[in-house]
């Protein structure tokens, strides 16, 4: 096994990147599973017999599911470890990814697959950051969120492309089979190569204690400044999960086709994928979080206006390049900054709150669809959305560095 020593002077071992490769595969097709109706809304609808909301109502369903289950399933992560936890989403999404493919010509029945995969999405999103707690050392982990953030980019962006495509040669019931069959696979090799932690501990065991659940949210909620990221959480992915929701209907006024709504939604992707490995990789490195969550939001607004108002296709497709490089970025950075402001908290317990308040927005995703004006056009939500970013960057200046990342500058650790 490949192991070193980090510079603090604390084993770290080769396989935290078996665990981890693990982790991103299941991340990854539960995304592609997630998005696949969103770039062909207009013909699933057609095909179902159903209205493009009812469409939207499948990927809007993980939301709506994550809500109530998000604080029980991070005290199941905290109590019996991320291994058992994730393997319960595991069987739940490849169980119900394969019933979705084999019930697909029914919108009842793939509604109600849908709503299997979706409790299963909590026990995979809220151990984002308990997985590199357990494995790796301190200076690693955004770096690893990150990855982590990636492998969902990389699911979102196949389901983006790759469904529209698939829709020229076959069937939606048989498309949605060969994801299920994916995460069924990606089920199985997680429940066999993952292990919770490694025989020696990454860090001081100071940093790796943490508080009980009960006294770690009670902890969390009284910090102002993760009060603040909860709110910029909860706006961020909520603009991210609404227009990759309606993506299609997004540029549908303008001419576009579900092919270019795959693309253009690949491209956001794309951009976060470049964002979600530099940006955190920058972070870490200067152990600062604050600035580079600053950055991510204000600089994501110019692309947010691209999308808004484009109607050349090379404009459109590098403004959602350049918004996903910047909005998606802060998404690893943040669960990092709340895990160490939080700290003695648990890192599922913050995670989760932070993924909880981020489905949460699924109310913005409904509401972007009851804005759209007469002709369909999402201008005024997405103009909403924009002003909801400057707020975002305004809560931003109100944070307080990270005292982890302060300590660690100072070599106390």
């Amino acid at each position: 096994m490949d192991n070193h020593k980090d510079n603090t002077g604390f084993r770290v071992y080769g396989y935290r990147w078996v665990v981890l490769g693990a982790f991103m595969f299941i991340n990854l097709t539960i995304q592609i599973l997630w998005i696949s109706y969103a770039p062909i809304t207009g013909p699933a609808a057609s095909y179902y017999g159903v209205t493009d909301l009812q469409i939207g109502f499948l990927a809007m369903s993980f939301m709506i599911a994550f809500v109530p289950l998000s604080i029980p399933v991070s005290w199941i992560i905290d109590t019996y470890g991320f291994r058992v936890a994730v393997s319960i989403g595991a069987m739940l999404m490849g169980i119900f990814g394969l019933m979705r493919g084999l019930v697909g010509d029914s919108y009842s029945l793939v509604l109600i697959s849908t709503i299997g995969v979706a409790a299963a999405q909590p026990f995979l999103l809220n151990a984002w950051t308990t997985v590199p707690a357990k494995w790796f050392a301190p200076e690693e982990r955004a770096t690893a969120v990150g990855l982590v953030t990636l492998a969902n980019l990389i699911g979102t962006a196949l389901g983006m492309v790759l469904t529209p495509i698939l829709l020229e040669q076959m069937a939606i019931p048989t498309i949605q089979l060969i994801y299920g069959g994916a995460t069924a696979l990606s089920s199985v090799l997680f429940i066999v190569l993952a292990r919770e932690k490694p025989p020696t501990p990454p860090c001081p065991e100071g940093m790796e204690v943490r508080a009980l659940m009960l006294d770690g949210l009670k902890h969390a909620l009284k910090i102002k400044s993760f009060w603040f990221y909860l709110l910029v959480s909860f706006i961020g992915m909520g603009i991210f999960n609404g227009i990759t929701t309606w993506v299609e209907n997004i540029i549908r006024p303008r001419g576009f086709t579900p092919t270019d709504a795959g693309t253009l939604g690949a491209l956001m992707l794309a951009g976060g994928l470049v964002g979600a490995v530099i940006m955190p990789t920058l972070s870490d490195k200067l152990r600062k979080r604050k600035p580079f969550l600053l950055i991510g939001i204000t600089l994501a607004i110019p692309g947010l206006l691209g999308v808004t108002f484009a109607t050349s296709y090379w404009l459109l497709l590098v403004s959602a390049f350049l918004m996903g490089f910047f909005l998606v970025s802060t998404s690893p950075i943040g669960m990092q900054y709340a895990a160490e402001i939080t700290y003695p908290t648990p890192e599922g317990t913050s995670n989760g709150l932070i993924q909880l308040f981020g489905q949460g927005a699924v109310v913005f995703v409904y509401i972007m669809e009851a804005m759209k004006g007469r002709d369909g056009s999402f201008t005024p939500s997405l103009l909403f959305a924009a002003g909801l970013m400057v707020v975002s960057a305004i809560l931003i200046t109100q944070l307080k560095e990270s005292h982890v990342e302060q300590v660690n500058t100072e070599g106390n650790l």
